[in-house]
């Protein structure tokens, strides 16, 4: 061993992130078969590298194009994201907006398909944790399917958090995201494909080829070729973390998994109430509010953000935040998914909270909110 060789073999130390062996393509479709077990699909799932806005972008931007009509509905700011692409894409645009503190309603679907039988396109979000509501797509499918329209879903904030099933509901693209329900890495997503939506794709001469956005590339390259070649370097961490909450998923179970976050959104919200103060939860209707994240209305007269800030200030972990743009004076968010959807970080979220509105001279019962979280939790 020369000189220098020795030198740097021995100031170098080791790290469980580094010099790891490379992962294969047999690894890496391993890991895309588990999370089609998941999702409980025979459609193909495409693993993507980068954060879900990949996924959804490539969706739309290889489904849609001139002369496509599509049906945008909006329940929240990602909703508005996908209309820009659609337009961008040169798509004529109907968006189906609902107000933030409710749910979108298959009739409300099938009126606008009714009113443009040209819709060809559908884009939906299943939950917005930016708002705090979710979606019915069972329903919703069910009219999309009767129209014969292709059916995209965002259900980044959906998967793991409440029950999510592509193939019976007629969804044609389904992306999901590890970050959120799933406990795991954000920066690496999925998307699931039915054989409708591959034909449609390849159909479009605007679709995107030899691209990092394209889907194209993956069926053709990836699935085509057996799945023997990648088509570039796999982001190996976020892969084998992906990897990793699938395994904690299937240990835990996905309906225990999907059954304590569905009890965690009930106890934020009955404890929400019971805190008094002026806190009330934002989405009307317990039916509509997401498992992933419950949003709740400032008291009046208190900025929103400036109450989180107070909050936060004891215990900046807790899974706190306010709302976003527009909403950020009006609208407390607690995010109880993945690791955080459990009692103990329902009932200090509220402590805190209560601590922060006690502070702001207003009058809470910090005890009548634990009592409410601990029997909804039971």
């Amino acid at each position: 061993m020369s000189e220098v060789s020795s030198e740097v073999s021995s100031t170098v130390t080791t790290h469980p992130f580094l010099d790891l062996a490379p992962l294969s393509a047999r690894h890496f479709a391993s890991i895309e078969e588990r999370v089609a077990r998941l999702l409980s699909t025979a459609q193909d799932v495409v693993i993507m590298q980068g954060e879900a806005l990949l996924p959804l972008e490539g969706c739309i931007r290889g489904a849609a194009r001139p002369g496509t009509t599509a049906l945008n509905v909006i329940t929240g700011p990602y909703g508005q994201t996908f209309g820009n692409w659609l337009r961008d894409c040169g798509a004529t645009v109907v968006d189906l907006a609902v107000p933030f503190h409710t749910a979108v309603t298959a009739e409300q679907v099938r009126e606008a398909l009714a009113a443009h039988p040209e819709i060809d396109f559908v884009s939906l979000v299943h939950a917005e944790a930016a708002t705090g509501n979710t979606n019915p797509v069972a329903e919703i499918g069910e009219v999309v399917r009767e129209h014969g329209a292709l059916f995209m879903l965002d259900a980044v904030a959906s998967v793991a958090a409440e029950p999510l099933l592509p193939d019976a509901w007629g969804v044609d693209l389904c992306v999901i995201g590890a970050q959120k329900a799933m406990g795991g890495p954000a920066g690496v997503s999925a998307v699931s494909v039915s054989e409708r939506a591959w034909t449609r794709l390849a159909a479009n001469p605007q679709a995107p080829r030899h691209s990092y956005l394209s889907l194209l590339d993956w069926k053709e390259r990836w699935i085509d070729g057996g799945r023997k070649a990648l088509l570039h370097a796999p982001a190996q961490l976020e892969m084998l973390a992906l990897e990793a909450c699938v395994e904690r998923i299937e240990a835990e179970g996905l309906d225990a998994l999907t059954a304590r976050h569905a009890t965690a959104a009930a106890a934020t919200r009955a404890g929400a109430i019971a805190l008094g103060g002026g806190l009330e939860p934002y989405v009307l209707q317990a039916r509509d509010a997401a498992p992933v994240a419950t949003t709740l209305r400032a008291p009046e007269g208190v900025d929103a953000s400036v109450l989180v800030a107070k909050a936060l200030a004891a215990d900046p972990v807790l899974p706190l935040v306010a709302g976003g743009g527009a909403l950020a004076k009006e609208m407390i968010r607690v995010n109880h998914y993945g690791p955080d959807a459990t009692r103990g970080v329902v009932h200090a979220s509220l402590a805190a909270l209560g601590a922060a509105m006690g502070e702001s001279g207003l009058a809470v019962d910090l005890e009548a909110a634990r009592r409410a979280v601990t029997a909804a939790w039971q």
